[in-house]
């Protein structure tokens, strides 16, 4: 774990030495007010609770982690930096880890940032302050399974954009995989256990049932287990680099 903090350090201190960090979360946090407070009309609603404001958050996170995790391996690649990185004294799934730790870290500040958005519910209302602190952790959870989605394919080209167009695509089929539209579509011919299997991989469905207060064990294993899995192709496809 030595090795694991060394490596993020280095990394989070890098986000915020340019203005990545700060263009991300600058644009996050209006984001987030312009789908909370205009597009979903919160004034309105006349209920004192945040789901509107966790509603947008998958679509979100859709385009603004992949535009993070675009340049975790590419960036590296294109520049040489990764094998001098990789000459490191450090295990390689430590680098792996250190370095997508802290670009969840850095998505994390961004979430933590609309604090002020939870003061305002509670200054309007009374609500239910369990199920909001369920409801970003569920949003935590499901931002650093799209990192790490976007993580493994970054390491699989040095291209930016292309790195971007397909995690937004792997993030894309993850997440609407659940949506009504999906589900319906199969019902009309499929069995309810392939209906059933097919939304258990949506994020959409995981993240709902969380933000409705209840964290439940199955919904944790499928985070990290997605998160598990591609950190592991992301090591695999960084060490057949190397190797090549």
């Amino acid at each position: 774990m030595k090795d694991v903090w060394t490596i993020f350090k280095r990394e989070f201190a890098a986000y915020f030495a340019t203005p990545l960090a700060y263009v991300f979360i600058v644009i996050f946090l209006f984001a987030m007010g312009a789908f909370t407070f205009y597009i979903g009309r919160f004034y309105d609603n006349g209920m004192a609770d945040l789901t509107v404001f966790f509603t947008y958050h998958p679509w979100l996170y859709l385009f603004l982690v992949p535009a993070i995790s675009m340049r975790l391996w590419a960036e590296e690649r294109r520049t040489g930096t990764m094998e001098l990185l990789l000459t490191l004294p450090v295990p390689l799934w430590a680098t792996v880890t250190g370095k997508y730790l802290a670009a969840w870290a850095m998505t994390g500040v961004a979430l933590v940032l609309t604090f002020p958005i939870w003061l305002t519910v509670n200054y309007l209302g009374s609500p239910d302050n369990g199920v909001i602190l369920a409801g970003y952790i569920g949003s935590f959870l499901m931002a650093g399974a799209y990192l790490a989605i976007g993580a493994c394919i970054s390491a699989a080209t040095n291209n930016q954009v292309i790195a971007f167009v397909v995690s937004v695509t792997v993030c894309f089929l993850f997440t609407i995989s659940g949506a009504p539209l999906v589900l319906d579509f199969f019902r009309a011919w499929a069995p309810q256990t392939l209906v059933t299997a097919i939304s258990s991989f949506s994020f959409l469905t995981h993240f709902a049932s969380i933000t409705n207060g209840v964290i439940d064990l199955r919904d944790l294993v499928f985070f990290f287990s997605l998160i598990a899995l591609f950190l592991g192709g992301n090591v695999v496809l960084v060490d057949l680099k190397r190797a090549g």
